[in-house]
């Protein structure tokens, strides 16, 4: 199946770059493209895209807010999104993440990561780039959420606990089993059962409140927001 995938970046450049790769990538169709936050929330409410591919910074409304409107809480039949930035260390990608974002990338990410990304948030998973996954979320956990951490409706079994920390660091569901030494089917089957005691939308909720709740032991990195494109 094809997947269909709405690009919006205001920088022209980098948008058509974008297009070209995604045409590229088998079982990949770019449906249309945005300049700003807001046309693309427009285009995605009328093309409902399998995926949006979003910038950040764009002007009129910007990446978070265009998420949120998307797939935030208590939208109905909310679109998945996958937001893609020039820095790793950014309190709006955090924002992002928390007003729905399925996945977070780098524009240096490459074609391939880049498909990844766009199968997992169409298939209903989410992957946020291996190499920064935990420096991320560690980050910006230290900021405190918005809210105090949810209580899960039922207690985590000890194997849920593993498969937790697991995804907090970023492994997909292939290396989660083969970690554990358990199958593909089970891997997922704990991820479901996560997201139904956590009330978690996707694995990246699952993630900042494997943080929040300090499941994930902290590094000790102190590093600050090093941009905001």
């Amino acid at each position: 199946m094809t997947v269909r995938v709405l690009v919006a970046d205001d920088q022209e450049i980098v948008r058509t770059g974008l297009a070209m790769i995604l045409d590229a990538q088998p079982g990949i169709e770019v449906a249309g493209q945005a300049a700003d936050g807001r046309r693309a929330v427009e285009l995605a409410r009328r093309l409902r895209p399998d995926v949006c591919l979003f910038d950040i910074r764009m002007p009129g409304l910007d990446g978070i807010e265009a998420t949120r409107l998307l797939a935030g809480p208590g939208v109905q039949d909310p679109l998945a999104v996958v937001v893609i930035t020039t820095f790793d260390l950014d309190e709006y990608v955090y924002a992002a993440l928390r007003a729905g974002a399925r996945g977070f990338l780098l524009k240096n990410a490459g074609a391939e990561l880049l498909a990844q990304a766009v199968h997992a948030a169409a298939a209903g998973d989410a992957l946020i780039a291996p190499s920064i996954t935990a420096r991320l979320l560690e980050t910006f956990a230290r900021t405190g959420p918005a809210s105090p951490p949810v209580r899960p409706i039922e207690t985590l079994t000890d194997r849920e606990e593993q498969i937790l920390v697991t995804v907090a660091s970023g492994r997909t569901n292939t290396e989660i089993a083969d970690q554990l030494h358990i199958s593909l089917s089970t891997v997922k089957s704990h991820i479901a059962s996560l997201m139904a005691k956590l009330g978690a939308r996707n694995r990246v909720e699952i993630a900042m409140w494997a943080y929040e709740t300090n499941r994930v032991p902290f590094t000790g990195r102190r590093d600050g927001p090093r941009g905001r494109r």
